[in-house]
């Protein structure tokens, strides 16, 4: 018996066959385009996503003879997409979380005054990370598009939502609470759509999908749409949501940070919705199939693993994004430079879409070593920030942090996070708790287990970071390089 995990990235798609003891006998990834039509815009292309879904599945189902009995599906969150609900194609390019194009629109007075209500009803702050008001641009710049909207032709979703609707030949128009409560749409104590904030985002509640629990019997797939495969998805969550429960972070104070594009901290906080002080944001974490919800309290870093691209693919000096450790460990430290990569602004607990990356301290024996080392400082120093604001939210310092994702198997940036976050590092022997956590909340909907508690042995950890001293000067550099990027 196994679980078909697909992890729909911002980058890229991965696939995964897992079996009963969250081993993983079969692994795909497919990378797609990124789309920058202009500064500070980031867009997606629907269909490319979906034949990367194609791809990758067809792969892993030729890797191993063991056939998947369900399927769980975790995504980026907050990412918009469009569709037609006979054709399927979309009209317009995705429009990306890491989108910047809607500062001036949330700048309106409009917006001004209702701040504080809808983070109260949503748990997140006005800016342009969150679905709603992508929408809303959608609609005042295409309006011949929005009509469809309004008439109820052209279906409006996250990443999931439009991979079901891709799975399923348009039978399921759904999502799961854990990547509505990212839409900014969403009433996280009703656990449902909200009428004021749809009219204040001119969103018709006709063109929104479904809410469902994270898990359960959700859709079924359809054979001619989806490579001959008919099978139940089983679990559905948005990509942080999936990490904390593959992380098994599942009682009441469990945090971890996922190092991927971003960097993404969740600490559960059971059925209590977190009003944070420190600019955080509260959101769903899981709704169980008898409607109770939990909710977590989360950081999110908006550029993490993709600086470390940056250094690949836009200025080159690394070949490959690993080559990123031994580059780094070759400098002693930063040679004075401090690395800000606020690339696509700043997200918590700052919350500053306009600001943009910098590097400062540079002289004439600056080196590519030393631009390494100051890129994976800048990772560890905006973790820490986030880490800190957290900590006061909760009013007890965390004393251990699992951590996932692709950056996470960098040794020197764990253990600068230990040092900088003054906590014991725990890095589990499965760096894809995204697409674990999605398996195994597939495999609970499936009844494959029968509660999560059977779910905590299935990744251990693997390997501890413990805290040596904490460098005040670089954290104060660091504070004080944002500080220049205000004026």
């Amino acid at each position: 018996m196994a679980i078909l995990a697909i992890d729909a990235g911002t980058t890229g798609i991965t696939a995964l066959i897992i079996d009963t003891d969250g081993r993983t006998l079969a692994r795909a990834y497919n990378e797609f385009e990124q789309h920058y039509p202009q500064p500070g815009w980031v867009e997606h292309d629907p269909e490319q996503i979906w034949q990367a879904v194609l791809t990758v599945v067809r792969s892993v189902l030729t890797e191993t003879p063991t056939a998947p009995t369900c399927i769980g599906i975790t995504n980026q969150r907050e990412t918009v997409v469009l569709w037609d609900k006979q054709t399927l194609r979309s009209p317009l390019n995705a429009i990306v979380w890491q989108d910047r194009r809607t500062s001036a629109l949330l700048n309106e007075p409009k917006f001004a005054d209702v701040a504080e209500r809808v983070q109260s009803l949503t748990g997140l702050p006005l800016d342009p990370y969150f679905s709603s008001s992508k929408l809303l641009w959608i609609k005042r710049n295409h309006p011949e598009i929005w009509r469809g909207v309004e008439a109820g032709s052209i279906a409006v979703g996250t990443i999931e939502s439009y991979l079901v609707a891709r799975m399923t030949g348009a039978r399921e128009h759904i999502t799961d609470a854990s990547n509505a409560s990212r839409t900014q749409l969403f009433n996280l104590k009703t656990g449902d759509w909200d009428d004021s904030l749809l009219e204040l985002f001119e969103v018709p509640r006709v063109a929104l999908p479904r809410v469902v629990p994270n898990y359960g019997r959700l859709a079924k797939t359809y054979g001619p749409s989806f490579l001959g495969l008919e099978l139940d998805v089983t679990g559905m969550a948005g990509d942080q949501q999936a990490a904390l429960f593959g992380q098994g972070c599942i009682e009441v104070g469990d945090a971890k940070c996922t190092y991927g594009t971003g960097a993404f901290m969740l600490m559960n906080t059971g059925d209590r919705i977190a009003e944070s002080k420190n600019r955080l944001l509260a959101t769903v974490a899981w709704q169980h199939p008898d409607g109770r919800l939990e909710y977590a309290l989360e950081g999110s870093v908006f550029v993490a693993g993709a600086a470390v691209q940056w250094l690949r693919d836009g200025l080159g000096i690394i070949s490959s994004s690993s080559d990123v450790e031994q580059l780094a460990a070759s400098a002693p430290d930063s040679g004075g430079v401090t690395f800000v990569p606020a690339l696509t602004g700043l997200g918590a607990p700052f919350w500053q879409p306009e600001v943009r990356g910098s590097l400062q301290g540079i002289t004439r024996g600056t080196t590519r070593a030393h631009i390494a080392r100051a890129t994976l400082e800048g990772i560890a120093y905006q973790v820490y920030w986030v880490f800190k604001a957290m900590n006061a939210d909760a009013g007890v310092p965390a004393a251990r942090l699992r951590v996932d994702g692709g950056a996470a198997a960098n040794n020197l940036l764990m253990q600068l996070q230990a040092d900088q976050l003054q906590c014991v590092i725990e890095r589990p022997a499965n760096l894809e708790s995204t697409a674990l956590g999605a398996a195994l909340l597939a495999g609970l909907g499936a009844g494959i287990w029968a509660s999560v508690d059977e779910l905590a042995r299935l990744n251990p950890v693997r390997s501890t970071f413990t805290p040596g001293a904490f460098d005040q000067k670089g954290a104060d550099a660091w504070r004080e390089a944002l500080t220049r990027l205000d004026n």
